[in-house]
């Protein structure tokens, strides 16, 4: 088994992130195989210097580690994707060449204006209509443009080792979905396809939000002739309104947690608890858990939070779970 976090340095990593992150840790060191850590930076505008060694700090100060990753290195280097844009680039020309790719010079407001149907659930936007599908590239000629896949009709099908079977049809949800970015830079669904390819990543955990994606990314495994590798989308942790957990909900980042004097077995008990890996107010190491994780036993349904100072059987914020650290808005006294 080949395992995989990819974290991107466009901000402080949360406790979200790090449950994530330590489930896919455990399954990999649940199988005895290889935790791979990979930088997704391609966005160079939301980069942020520094921030990718803060977070792997967090993530070692938490007891997670890894075998291969940007400041360890290995057998598939670079780990940060904004060096491997020769790979996405070569991938680009076996998409063309097979007929799979065409040109598109809509923005986002275009697409918005000429589409009625709903948002498809992540960074995709409303489903696009297909406005330059049967353009010429001669009518495309001196206009800024991307690069699109051609969603075929059929649906696509595959089984999630969390939710079991599933179905999406890309052509109807999102529509021809964008490869490489007006900007040239590979879009996050070829990328993460090239390199979980590439890195031998047999095994994908990652958030459930993800899983609208992951019928994309298939049809370009197929489309590049490449192995897809086994998928699970674990529950997301949720504020009290049921969106994802963040500051206005009195979250903290990891770093707020350990510069604030948290002792991590606190963390992590915390975090395994609201997955069914640990009693509630125990404390444990990473290491503690290998033993207990079963892909097979995760639950299907997000961890609803309770807000500060209410009770929910979904568990209490995160400043509470530690006592040391200080509400959002209040002294650290």
């Amino acid at each position: 088994m080949r395992g995989r976090f990819a974290p991107s340095p466009t901000g402080d990593l949360h406790p979200g992130n790090a449950r994530t992150a330590l489930l896919a840790w455990l399954q990999v060191r649940a199988a005895g195989g290889t935790f791979v850590m990979r930088v997704e930076d391609l966005d160079r505008g939301r980069v942020r210097p520094g921030l990718m060694e803060a977070q792997l700090l967090d993530l070692r100060w938490l007891g997670l580690d890894w075998d291969e990753g940007p400041d360890v290195g290995g057998p598939h280097a670079p780990y940060l994707q904004s060096q491997r844009q020769d790979r996405y680039e070569d991938a680009l020309g076996r998409l063309g060449e097979k007929g799979h790719l065409f040109a598109c010079g809509c923005s986002r407001k275009d697409i918005a204006a000429a589409s009625s149907a709903p948002h498809a659930g992540d960074d995709e936007g409303p489903r696009y209509p297909g406005s330059c599908r049967d353009l010429s590239a001669g009518e495309l000629r001196g206009r800024q443009h991307a690069l699109r896949f051609r969603a075929p009709a059929k649906p696509v099908a595959f089984t999630d080792l969390v939710h079991g079977p599933v179905v999406y049809k890309p052509a109807d949800e999102t529509g021809d979905f964008v490869v490489r970015r007006k900007d040239g830079v590979a879009s996050y669904q070829l990328a993460v396809v090239v390199d979980d390819s590439a890195m031998e990543i047999t095994h994908v955990l990652r958030g459930a939000d993800l899983l609208p994606s992951t019928a994309r990314q298939i049809l370009l495994y197929r489309a590049l002739g490449l192995a897809e590798p086994a998928w699970l989308h674990v529950p997301l942790l949720l504020g009290p309104d049921g969106e994802r957990l963040s500051k206005r909900h009195g979250s903290v980042a990891l770093r707020e947690i350990r510069e604030a004097g948290a002792e991590p077995e606190a963390l992590v008990g915390w975090l395994a608890a609201t997955c069914g890996l640990a009693e509630p107010g125990e404390a444990c190491t990473p290491h503690e858990l290998i033993g207990r994780f079963s892909a097979g036993d995760l639950s299907r349904e997000s961890t609803l939070l309770s807000a500060p100072g209410e009770s929910s059987t979904g568990g209490n914020a995160p400043q509470e779970a530690f006592g040391t650290l200080p509400r959002e808005g209040q002294s650290d006294e």
